[in-house]
């Protein structure tokens, strides 16, 4: 039997970086997914080690068994219902384990996601032989929650195969987890963002793990539904950003001007609160849509006028805001800035020309264009052969 398990990844639809000084952010699932496939050999395989397969990027490991049981003696400890912490000494061993892979150099950025498969899984497997394959329609490192995406997906496969998950196996298609099972994978994800991370905040997991929408404030975390569909198209710049250095370039610039930059807070606060309200809000009719959409294209647009405020714009997201100005499309900034990612909203009247052209213009100026709905489902799984 196989397991294939797809997790989507995330936006910030306001509330980037203010989060941070106390203001309500709001961020939503895309459906563009992490996809991760486990089999585990059959006795005629004769195969007895634990392989993972990054299928887009034709990379390939192995580690046989004996070896993990070698390195991580202690696995098997801990009930994979209880999902627990990588141990410092964990930390090393798993590390020693991901540099015996001879990670080519212009992949090294991979490690930390090996490093938490091979804990995600032998946390919840132990020393199983298995083959895992991962696919993603996710860009690495661009603010859409590629690495959320993934360890909600490597949990979700892991666990569907285990004993602390009660599925129908004889369901076709993809199926969704019951709530207590859902919040499980999302203990688990967020384990494995901690490897990645350190300290993440757990907002991409979530998102990830629910699907739909989220709005949070000071580490308080309330799923909210969408009751419009919404459609963006997300531009990628290809220009990486360190987000710890753009978080302390806000907070040096609030100590420097506190009275301006509380006003800006502020005013994000209400953008992200007047947003979910908006979103949350039943319409009737395509009347109803359309204006729905204007008042979230402005509140995107004076939220990225804040943005700038904060001092997180880039010359290549203010490159992809006159492209879309042109043809009077809003758009804003998602994530952390100085590069990264911009959203722009696609009404659902727009013409697929106009579409057409403006991802035309973009492409032709080196950027990557993907167009995604936004707030839709979260973590599925589906099952293949027999059980």
């Amino acid at each position: 039997m196989e397991v294939r398990a797809r997790a989507p990844g995330k936006i910030i639809l306001a509330g980037e970086h203010a989060v941070v000084h106390g203001s309500t952010a709001v961020a939503a699932a895309i459906d563009l997914y992490t996809y991760v496939s486990l089999r585990f050999p059959t006795p005629s395989d004769n195969d007895d080690a634990l392989k993972l397969q990054l299928k887009d990027m034709e990379l390939e490991f192995s580690w046989p068994v004996g070896r993990i049981k070698e390195v991580l003696p202690e696995l098997g400890s801990h009930a994979n219902s209880s999902p627990s912490s990588c141990s410092l000494e964990s930390v090393k061993a798993v590390a020693m384990l991901v540099e015996e892979q001879n990670i080519p150099e212009e992949n090294s950025g991979l490690t930390s996601g090996v490093s938490a498969f091979i804990w995600l899984y032998t946390s919840i497997h132990g020393c199983k032989p298995a083959k895992v394959i991962v696919t993603s329609e996710l860009p690495l490192g661009a603010g859409l929650g590629s690495s959320a995406a993934l360890c909600v997906a490597f949990s979700a496969a892991f666990l569907a195969l285990s004993d602390s998950v009660k599925l129908d196996f004889s369901h076709q298609g993809w199926q969704m987890f019951g709530e207590d099972e859902l919040e499980l994978v999302n203990k688990w994800a967020f384990e494995g963002e901690k490897i990645i991370h350190g300290k993440p905040s757990g907002i991409d997991n979530t998102v990830s793990t629910h699907g739909n929408m989220i709005k949070f404030r000071s580490g308080e975390l309330t799923c909210i539904k969408t009751n419009m569909p919404l459609k963006m198209l997300i531009t990628n710049t290809k220009v990486g950003r360190n987000t710890k250095v753009l978080v302390a370039g806000v907070s040096e610039r609030t100590m420097r001007h506190s009275n301006a930059m509380t006003a800006v807070f502020n005013a994000v606060d209400s953008i992200s609160n007047e947003l979910a309200a908006i979103i949350q809000t039943p319409v009737s009719d395509d009347l109803a849509i359309t204006e729905k959409e204007e008042k979230l294209g402005e509140l995107m647009e004076m939220n990225q006028g804040l943005l700038q405020c904060m001092g997180v714009s880039h010359a290549s997201i203010e490159s992809v805001l006159r492209t879309t100005l042109k043809y009077k499309l809003p758009s804003k900034l998602t994530g952390a800035g100085g590069g990264g990612c911009v959203l722009t909203l696609l009404p659902a009247l727009l013409s697929g020309s106009v579409v057409d052209k403006v991802i035309a213009e973009l492409e032709s100026s080196g950027f990557q264009c993907l167009i995604a709905g936004i707030g839709g489902r979260g973590m599925e799984i589906s099952f293949t052969g027999s059980s």
